[in-house]
């Protein structure tokens, strides 16, 4: 079992909690779901373990999880405290300078979304590695601030469903502007390697704080849903 789909898993378990299939303080029995995914219990088991770490799940018992409850205004407040982090971990690495080796690693992610846009609409398994990449531009930044407090904030930050970079939340009901939404937030992945390349720490301090609001528009076009699954108004 290759790490692309055990990443594929775990985005399945994810949209199906979003959408409520999976429902707010439902047990999550490892049988069943391995017959109900068409999977086997070792990646269905890493995929859970994730889930749990970003908090979509509560453990239960020796194996079992249970599907969290949540407050869409948490995961809102979560998003924007995201944006100033991640701002000021960009502006400290504008500002201190870019080595090669970031540059070539920020353009390598860049290179990866433009491919996934470049076909004009998302392919199957290109919401998982359009995630992935998000994930790892992100983290590139956050990595080279060399800042424990902004690092270990993130960490905490995180915890929160939805609001790290990696788990975008993807839903097939809006899928066409969610891809519009994500082609102009690669579109900002061009700015912010731009302004954190020429030393612009003001710019990529902004730069970083707006592009937290295409995660907000994203979750926004599932909000009814994802009021269902948070019990909020």
């Amino acid at each position: 079992m290759n790490e692309t789909t055990q990443q594929a898993i775990v985005q399945t378990l994810r949209e199906k909690i979003l959408s409520g299939e999976l429902a707010p303080g439902q047990r999550l029995v490892e049988a069943q779901l391995s017959q109900w995914l068409g999977v086997s219990r070792t990646p269905l088991r890493y995929a859970l373990s994730v889930l749990a770490s970003e908090a979509l799940l509560e453990r239960s018992g020796a194996r079992g999880y249970v599907v969290r409850r949540f407050s869409v205004r948490d995961v809102l407040n979560a998003i924007d405290v995201r944006g100033v982090l991640e701002g000021l971990a960009a502006r400290t690495v504008a500002e201190q300078g870019v080595s090669a080796a970031l540059a070539a690693a920020l353009n390598a992610c860049l290179r990866e979304g433009d491919e996934i846009f470049n076909a004009g609409a998302l392919k199957q398994g290109d919401d998982v590695r359009y995630a992935a990449m998000n994930g790892r531009f992100h983290a590139l930044i956050i990595d080279a601030a060399q800042n424990a407090a902004i690092s270990a904030a993130l960490s905490l930050n995180d915890k929160i469903p939805f609001v790290a970079p990696s788990t975008i939340a993807f839903d097939d009901s809006a899928r066409e502007r969610q891809f519009a939404m994500l082609m102009y937030a690669h579109r900002q992945h061009h700015a912010i390697a731009g302004a954190l390349i020429n030393g612009e720490g003001a710019r990529v301090d902004a730069l970083m704080k707006e592009h937290t609001n295409i995660s907000k528009e994203s979750l926004n076009l599932s909000l009814p849903a994802l009021r269902l699954i948070a019990g909020a108004a």
